[in-house]
């Protein structure tokens, strides 16, 4: 049996203070000690080295580890450290349920916080939509559309529009897929924002933002999403520079 003799550790580490970490440091080192002199050495006993003056002041600044001597110090440790996570958790979850109910509180009237499922968009102005079919073949669905003040809105249209011009970056990439996917994302949110604009312009505004609306949408719905669906680079490269057309005049309008 291989027996170390070593100083306490003073430190303010909570891992080196604890018993366990202080067995297996003195285990590691005994079996390092071993494998470089060749042999097992054992240590003179705890009576021997408590003779004396000497014997007393060793006694004193040092600890001696044999086996699992310390057993019962470390049964207390694992139990006080135990407690200590229980009353830990139990201030967490208390503190965890007290803000919950704050923020559940504070963002039921914020028009963000929702507890049903996400509702289906409805618009105001018929007109937007086709009148064969009286929706739009890009609109997409299980989306949830906050309901923000019009000049949000308005700004959000000149931001997708922005992207949709940026989207010209892709055709031609092998990425249609992500293209068809995009450009009916971006589409979906540009026709419930422009339905809100346009009911809360004025009267002179309405028909000139409905015609732009239109203009817009039919060039998606008509032209581009058709020939990114098949693919076909020549006709998606034509159909999209007439409607970054469309799209730079959206974004003048809702500057």
């Amino acid at each position: 049996m291989v027996v170390v003799v070593c100083k306490h550790l003073h430190t303010s580490d909570p891992y080196l203070q604890n018993p366990h970490t202080f067995f297996f440091i003195n285990f590691f080192m005994a079996a390092t000690l071993a494998r470089f002199n060749g042999v097992s050495q054992t240590v003179a006993p705890a009576a021997k080295l408590a003779g004396g003056p000497v014997g007393q002041n060793r006694r004193a600044n040092l600890k001696v580890v044999v086996g699992c001597a310390a057993k019962k110090n470390d049964e207390t440790a694992e139990v006080s450290m135990q407690a200590t996570r229980r009353t830990s958790l139990g201030f967490a979850s208390a503190a965890l349920a007290t803000s919950s109910g704050i923020g559940a509180s504070l963002a039921d009237d914020n028009g963000f916080w929702i507890t049903t499922p996400i509702p289906v968009p409805t618009i105001e102005n018929t007109e937007l939509a086709n009148k064969e079919t009286g929706t739009r073949s890009f609109l997409k669905i299980g989306i949830y559309i906050a309901d923000i003040a019009p000049f949000l809105r308005a700004y959000r249209i000149k931001k997708y529009a922005f992207d949709l011009l940026a989207l010209g970056d892709l055709i031609g990439k092998d990425a249609w897929n992500y293209v068809n996917k995009y450009l009916r994302l971006k589409s979906t949110f540009m026709y419930y924002d422009f339905d809100k604009v346009i009911s809360a312009a004025s009267p002179v505004d309405k028909k000139p933002l409905l015609d732009l609306a239109n203009r817009l949408f039919d060039s998606v719905e008509k032209q581009l999403e058709v020939s990114v669906q098949q693919h076909d680079l020549p006709q998606t490269e034509s159909d999209y520079r007439n409607t970054s057309v469309i799209l730079e005049e959206v974004m003048q309008r809702m500057a």
